[in-house]
C-alpha cells in the first residue's frame, strides 16, 4: 500500500464498505496505514437478498495490496451484528479506532405513493444502523476512558444533501440522513469527555444509490478528463477526520464533492421579532411576512419542480 501513513497503527471499521464509497473510503484508509474492517452485508440496491462477495473482496483486495483487512457480514442494523462489528476489530487487531458509518439503500417513492415498509427499512439501514454502531463503539471507547486508557477514536456518519435541502421523491431517505445529523450534534458532545469526536459526512458521488436517480449528473466522462463524481474523490476527508491529525473537529458537517469540500452551517437565527406579549393570529401573520421579507432565500429541494 502507498500513501503519507497519516493512519498508521489506527484501526478502521466501515460499514456498506463492499462498493461504492464504502469501498473507496476502506481502501483508502488501508492506502494510508490503517488496518480495515470491511462491513457489508451484500444486498441489492433496495435492500434485498444477501452475499458474503462484496465485504471478502475489499478485503482481499486491500492485502493483496500489502495492507491488513478482515471481512464482516453482520447485519449492523441489529444489536448482535453492530456488537460483532465492533468485536471483530478487537479479536482481528487488538483496538478499534475509526467508525465510518457508510451503510445504506434506496426505495425511492413520492410519499402518496410511499408504503410504511418502504419507510420503515431505509430509516432502520440508514438511522438505526449509524445508531447501533455508534453506540457499541461508544460504549468499548467509554470503558476504555474509565479504564484509565482514554481514546483518540473517531466517528464518521454518512449524511446526503438531501438530509440537508431534502429530496423530491426521496421523502424515507432525506428523513434519515437528517436524522443522521442530529445524532451526530449528540454523540459529539456526549462522547467528548471519553476522547471520541464525530463528524458528518454529505458526499456527492457515482454509486449504484446516486447513478439511477441522478443520472444525469452522475455519468462518467470522457477518457482523460477528470472523474468529478468518482467516490474516491470523497474518501481523502474520511481519511483524514479518521486519522489523529484531525484533533478538535467535532460536532460538524461536511459537504465533499469532486475537489470541492465546504463546511456546512445549520440552523442559526435569523430574523426576529419580538412583541413581549402575545401574538393575535393576524399579527402574529404580518410580523412572519415582514420576517420572511428580511430572511435569506431557502435553497431549493433537490429535483423540485
Amino acid at each position: 500500500m502507498t500513501g503519507t501513513g497519516i493512519c498508521t497503527g489506527r484501526v478502521a471499521a466501515v460499514t456498506g464498505a463492499g462498493r461504492g464509497l464504502g469501498r473507496a473510503h476502506a481502501l483508502a484508509l488501508a492506502a494510508e496505514g490503517a488496518q480495515v474492517v470491511v462491513n457489508d452485508l451484500g444486498v441489492a440496491p433496495d435492500g434485498a437478498g444477501s452475499s458474503a462477495g462484496p465485504a471478502q473482496q475489499v478485503a482481499d483486495e486491500i492485502r493483496a495490496r500489502g495492507g491488513r483487512a478482515v471481512a464482516h457480514t453482520g447485519d449492523i442494523t441489529t444489536t448482535d451484528g453492530a456488537a460483532s462489528l465492533v468485536a471483530t476489530a478487537l479479536d482481528a487487531f487488538g483496538r478499534l479506532d475509526t467508525l465510518v458509518n457508510n451503510a445504506g439503500f434506496l426505495r425511492d417513492r413520492m410519499l402518496v405513493n410511499l408504503d410504511e415498509d418502504d419507510w420503515d427499512a431505509v430509516i432502520r439501514v440508514h438511522l438505526k444502523g449509524h445508531f447501533l454502531p455508534l453506540r457499541h463503539a461508544a460504549a468499548h471507547w467509554r470503558a476504555e476512558a474509565k479504564a484509565g486508557r482514554t481514546p483518540d477514536a473517531r466517528i464518521i456518519n454518512t449524511s446526503s444533501g438531501a438530509g440537508l435541502l431534502g429530496s423530491v421523491g426521496q421523502g424515507n431517505y432525506s428523513a434519515a440522513k437528517a436524522g443522521i445529523i442530529g445524532l451526530t450534534l449528540v454523540a459529539a458532545a456526549e462522547l467528548a469527555r471519553y476522547g471520541v469526536q464525530i463528524n458528518a459526512l454529505a458526499p456527492a458521488a457515482r454509486t449504484r444509490m446516486t447513478e439511477r436517480t441522478f443520472a444525469g449528473t452522475m455519468a462518467a466522462p470522457a477518457e482523460g478528463e477528470f472523474d468529478a463524481m468518482a467516490p474516491e474523490n470523497v474518501s481523502p476527508l474520511v481519511v483524514w477526520l479518521s486519522s489523529a491529525d484531525s484533533a478538535g473537529v467535532t460536532g460538524r458537517v461536511f459537504e465533499a464533492e469532486a475537489g470541492r469540500i465546504t463546511v456546512m452551517e445549520g440552523w442559526r437565527p435569523g430574523p426576529t421579532a419580538d412583541r413581549k406579549s402575545r401574538w393575535t393570529p393576524a399579527g402574529a401573520g404580518e410580523a412572519a411576512r415582514e420576517l420572511l421579507a428580511a430572511a435569506g432565500t431557502p435553497q431549493p429541494v433537490y429535483g423540485a419542480r
